[in-house]
């Protein structure tokens, strides 16, 4: 069996071997962590909390925090803070000239911006620690000690920092990028729970009737979901260039046709990412603004089953893939390469005018890219409709933030163990001509 054989292979290469050993030892040492209590809290009076965390938008924030936000952990505000700081960056690099200097210098340049990202996370940190306690606080029906919220925001403070650092070395010394696999680790580690929960809903509930056939109806749509989700990811637009032909010496180059292969989703699951990012600020700030109006704003943006928050959304969604689209792609870079290469698009002047055409191109395949993405994104809220019935906890999984960093990720990781194996003169995961297409660009992190 080719799966067999290709995991055999992957245990004979040292290199790739160490690195999936070593991102193991990483996860291993983050799930441990998501259950190490703060001090000062008893676990067993977290019932309230944990129920809090069983819907809405704080069910998909502990979901991300690999359950660590119920659990009270030291690792409860997870990594979405590192994420919220990295999207500040970004946006200041697009329209300060200071950091449009510092994007253009390089390895230093990108080392100056992680820096500001860092300590950015920190104040991020620092706001939402006692946001968290706040509401842990009302959750217990005790009240806390001023001490005791200053020790535990730096305990908070410091647990994401260490997942932030966990996520980096995963990068430099494991496999995948390391941030998403932090959090596409937390994803998964809800899912057998959520498919169990909806398993016994479904058998053992009075309320619907032919319980087995509808889960069973459910798993085919959910799978149907994740291939579609993958076909986005994947799918491309090729442009047809022609190389002029040159004799170097007693060769001749050029003179053949070839493909620029332009992703349908370029930013892949970068929006969602940064969009439920800013979706996640109201509930962070709630805590800290008790008024009146601000409170019932929270409470809106808090529903992921309401109108208002799946349609702001939708709109950012739409709006970071044409953001992260730009920042990934240049026309003007590939227009050059192309001139320089004696490369030129057929019925299309090189230099400036195929610039324009790719940019065109870009912006028409990039529309139905980002509503499609938006699409599946608020796909979970029709799923938690009466009319459907699924758990809230399972609807997580029919598209959302979670199916698609699930397909992003795994893509990618798988991606990037297949070239270590073709490095190596191994087959990857499929025959011969047919690649897994992982992320292009890198992840803003």
């Amino acid at each position: 069996m080719k799966f067999i054989e290709t995991c055999k292979n992957i245990w004979k290469i040292e290199d790739l071997r160490n690195r999936l050993l070593t991102t193991l030892l990483f996860v291993l040492v983050y799930r441990f962590g998501s259950f190490i209590v703060l001090p000062g809290i008893d676990p067993a009076a977290l019932t309230a909390l944990q129920d809090q965390t069983a819907g809405g938008l704080m069910a998909l924030l502990d979901m991300f925090s690999g359950g660590a936000f119920s659990n009270a952990s030291i690792f409860a505000l997870g990594i979405m803070p590192y994420i919220s700081a990295s999207i500040v960056v970004q946006l200041l690099s697009i329209a300060v000239p200071y950091f449009q200097k510092m994007q253009k210098e390089g390895e230093s340049g990108r080392q100056k911006m992680n820096q500001i990202t860092r300590w950015l996370t920190v104040a991020i940190l620092l706001l939402q620690g006692p946001s968290y306690l706040y509401n842990l606080s009302h959750q217990m029906g005790v009240g806390f000690e001023t001490s005791f919220v200053v020790s535990s925001t730096l305990i908070l403070c410091a647990g994401s920092m260490f997942v932030m650092w966990l996520g980096e070395r995963i990068t430099d010394k494991g496999i995948g990028n390391g941030i998403s696999f932090i959090i596409l680790i937390g994803i998964i580690a809800r899912f057998p729970g959520a498919l169990l929960q909806e398993f016994t809903k479904r058998v053992t509930g009075t309320e619907t009737a032919g319980g087995p056939i509808i889960f069973v109806a459910e798993i085919v749509v959910l799978i149907l979901v994740f291939a579609f989700a993958i076909m986005l990811v994947q799918g491309t637009r090729k442009i047809p260039v022609q190389y002029a032909k040159r004799m170097v010496g007693n060769r001749q180059y050029g003179g053949v046709r070839q493909y620029i292969p332009l992703k349908v989703n370029a930013a892949n699951v970068m929006p969602i990412i940064f969009a439920q990012a800013i979706m996640f600020i109201p509930v962070a700030l709630a805590g800290l603004f008790q008024t009146e109006g601000s409170s019932a704003f929270a409470i809106a943006f808090m529903d992921n089953n309401g109108f208002w928050y799946n349609l702001v959304f939708a709109l950012l969604i739409i709006a970071f893939t044409y953001f992260y689209t730009a920042v990934i792609i240049n026309p003007v870079q590939m227009a050059e390469n192309l001139k320089l290469n004696n490369g030129f698009i057929p019925g299309v002047k090189p230099g400036k005018k195929t610039a324009e055409y790719i940019d065109g191109v870009m912006d028409r395949i990039t529309l139905p890219g980002s509503i499609l993405l938006a699409i599946i994104a608020i796909l979970p809220a029709f799923a938690r409709m009466p009319i459907f019935g699924v758990d809230a906890g399972f609807a997580q999984f029919f598209g959302g933030t979670s199916l698609l960093i699930m397909v992003g990720v795994i893509l990618d990781t798988l991606q990037q163990i297949e070239s270590h194996l073709l490095m190596r003169h191994y087959d990857g995961f499929f025959e011969s001509g047919m690649r897994i297409k992982g992320r292009s660009g890198a992840m803003a992190y």
